[in-house]
C-alpha cells in the first residue's frame, strides 16, 4: 500500500476508512512498521475529529515529539483536579481553534448532524471564552476561588443565580480539591453551568443601564465586588461579549441541535435547513445594539476563517467573544500530513 492509494480518502479526511484500509493491509502481510504508525495516526485523527476531548492528553502522550502534540495537549480538559497542564481550563482558546476546523471538516465531508452538533458545542462554553480575558483562566476551579467570593454559591437572597446555579457554583469552588471521580462529574454536568453563572455576574446593573442593550436573560442587580473589578470600559466590553455569547446559545442554529434527536428515521437536517438557521442566526447575531456596543459591528478583531468557511462569520463570531482573532487550527490536517508522509 502507497500513498496514492490513500490520498483521496486522506485529502477528504476519510480517517476512519484509512484506517480500516491499513489494518486490513496489514493483516495480509504488508510491511507493518510504517504501516502500523499510519494506522495509528489515523486513529487518532478520527478520535480528534470526533472532539474526544477527556482523551486527548492521552494521544498527545502517544505521539509525544510530533509537531502537532503540544497543541493538542493544550485543546484537553484535564482529567486529574490537579494535573500540572491546564489544558482548555487556562484557555479556551486552542480548543475553539481545534472545533473551528472541525466544523469546516465535517461540512467538507457533507455530514449535516455533525456540523449541527459541533455548532452546539461551540456554544457550550462561549461564557467562559468571553471571561478568559478578565479571569487569566477559562473558569479554572482549581483557581476560581481565589478569583471569586461574596455571595458566589451562597443562599444569599441578594444573589440572582438560581438554585441549579449556586449549586454549580459552590462545586466549581471545590471541584480541584477532591478525587478523580469527583472532578470527572464536574466537568461532564456542572462546568457549563459554571459559565452561565459567569454570564449573570458580568451582565450587572452597575456596569449597563436598562435598554442599552439586548435584554437576553438574567441580570445582577446588585454585583458583588469582585465582579465590577477594573475600569468602566473593561466591564462594558465583557458584558457585550458575554451578550454576544448568550445570543448565540439562543439562537436557531444551537436550537436546531435540539430538534434534531435523530431517531425513528427522522430529524437528521438537511443543508438547507442548516444554511436556513445560520442566515437566522447570523441576523440575531450581527443586529445592531442601541449603545452601538455589538462586537460583530465594532471593527477590529475579524477572524481568521477559512476561504469556505463551513459557516460563514463563525471565526469571526468566536473572535469577537474571546476578544482576539481564532481561526481554525490545522492540528487535524497536520495529523493527516504526517499519515501522508509515513505511508509516502
Amino acid at each position: 500500500m502507497d500513498r496514492s492509494s490513500l490520498q483521496p480518502l486522506l485529502d477528504g479526511h476519510w480517517y476512519d476508512a484509512v484506517a480500516a484500509l491499513l489494518d486490513a493491509a496489514i493483516r495480509a502481510g504488508a510491511d507493518a512498521h510504517d504501516l502500523v504508525r499510519a494506522r495509528s495516526l489515523a486513529v487518532a485523527a478520527k478520535r480528534v475529529l470526533d472532539l474526544d476531548a477527556e482523551d486527548y492528553g492521552e494521544i498527545a502522550s502517544g505521539f509525544a515529539g510530533s509537531h502537532w502534540a503540544d497543541e493538542l495537549a493544550a485543546a484537553c480538559f484535564p482529567k486529574e483536579p490537579r494535573q500540572p497542564n491546564r489544558g482548555a481550563l487556562g484557555s479556551l482558546h486552542p480548543l475553539y481553534a481545534l472545533m473551528l476546523e472541525v466544523l469546516d471538516l465535517r461540512s467538507h465531508r457533507a455530514e449535516p448532524l455533525q456540523v449541527v452538533v459541533t455548532a452546539h458545542l461551540i456554544g457550550e462554553y462561549l461564557p467562559q471564552l468571553a471571561w478568559e480575558s478578565t479571569l487569566g483562566h477559562a473558569g479554572d476551579p482549581l483557581c476560581l476561588g481565589g478569583l471569586v467570593g461574596e455571595r458566589w454559591g451562597t443562599d444569599d437572597p441578594a444573589c440572582p443565580h438560581g438554585s441549579a446555579l449556586r449549586a454549580s457554583c459552590r462545586r466549581a469552588l471545590n471541584a480541584a480539591q477532591g478525587d478523580q471521580a469527583g472532578f470527572t462529574a464536574y466537568l461532564d454536568r456542572f462546568h457549563s453551568r459554571q459559565g452561565a453563572a459567569l454570564a449573570i455576574c458580568a451582565m450587572n446593573h452597575a456596569t449597563i443601564g436598562a435598554g442599552e442593550r439586548p435584554d437576553i436573560g438574567v441580570t445582577c442587580p446588585e454585583p458583588c465586588a469582585w465582579a465590577v473589578r477594573g475600569t468602566l470600559e473593561e466591564r462594558r466590553d465583557l458584558d457585550a461579549r458575554v451578550r454576544l455569547a448568550l445570543i448565540y446559545q439562543n439562537s436557531p442554529i444551537v436550537a436546531l441541535r435540539h430538534h434534531a434527536p435523530v431517531g425513528h428515521f427522522f430529524g437528521v437536517p438537511s443543508i438547507s435547513e442548516i444554511s436556513t438557521a445560520w442566515l437566522r442566526t447570523w441576523e440575531k447575531l450581527a443586529a445592531p445594539w442601541p449603545d452601538g456596543a455589538n462586537p460583530l459591528l465594532r471593527g477590529g478583531v475579524l477572524g481568521a476563517p477559512e476561504p469556505d468557511e463551513a459557516l460563514p462569520g463563525m471565526s469571526a463570531l468566536v473572535s469577537a467573544v474571546a476578544g482576539r482573532t481564532i481561526g481554525p487550527g490545522r492540528l487535524i490536517r497536520s495529523i493527516g500530513a504526517d499519515i501522508s508522509a509515513t505511508v509516502g
